[in-house]
């Protein structure tokens, strides 16, 4: 309850609720998780390369392609638990028109995405999306990202140890940083934007290109680390 007090009090935050199914098809997170294809060849490995993510890299965090996820292509990645147990699957649309979503999820929830050694990392980098996570694994970085959903397990994971928080650098990204901090309560936190006047960390990849973001992460991380100076 403690811990659900701390969450309704977070900067407005509140958990997302996504379909436990395909909508039409009603297939389950593992059915269309297994239905994916490989990126190479296919769309999916033109945007992710587009984004400046080697289709190698991607493929090592499990990113696939499906043609119709809900009625669009999209790349897709698991959402795993504490247990690795498959939790949801998060589907990112190679484009968008009008009002028509960025994201698509389905499953119960209470996962998270990994990318390269994701939570046994040290120190253990959070970030927002998908993207973010894959920017930072081209960078030599592992790290989780939540896409905006909540993991009721990760405090206990996260106890004692050395956390990043590496949200978006916007007040939505400030928002989470403030929630995390609370809810990792018994974790070192430290915050680590973006370089510079980006927004999030495959628009700093896009723009500045890898080896600036590197030098930022050694920077702001590694030497912290050193240090023995990570702090919140």
């Amino acid at each position: 309850m403690k811990q659900k007090n701390r969450y309704k009090l977070s900067s407005g935050l509140r958990p997302r609720i996504d379909p436990r199914v395909m909508p039409v098809t009603g297939e389950l997170p593992q059915q269309r998780l297994d239905r994916g294809l490989s990126l190479v060849g296919t769309r999916g490995e033109q945007y992710v390369e587009y984004r400046k993510i080697p289709v190698a890299i991607a493929h090592d965090a499990d990113v696939r392609f499906d043609p119709d996820w809900n009625g669009r292509p999209a790349v897709i990645a698991p959402m795993r638990g504490e247990n690795d147990e498959l939790c949801s699957v998060h589907g990112r649309y190679l484009h968008q028109t009008g009002n028509q979503d960025k994201m698509f999820t389905i499953g119960p929830g209470g996962g998270i995405l990994s990318v390269g050694d994701g939570l046994h990392a040290n120190p253990v980098i959070i970030v927002e999306g998908l993207f973010d996570a894959l920017s930072l694994a081209v960078c030599g970085y592992s790290s989780i990202a939540t896409v905006g959903r909540l993991a009721p397990w990760l405090p206990g994971v996260c106890k004692g140890k050395q956390v990043i928080l590496a949200f978006d650098g916007n007040n939505p990204g400030e928002s989470q940083t403030n929630f995390y901090k609370e809810y990792l309560i018994d974790a070192n936190i430290h915050r680590v934007t973006p370089p510079g006047h980006c927004k999030d960390w495959n628009t700093a990849l896009v723009k500045r290109g890898h080896h600036v973001i590197e030098q930022w992460l050694n920077t702001n991380i590694l030497h912290r680390k050193k240090d023995n100076v990570i702090v919140s």
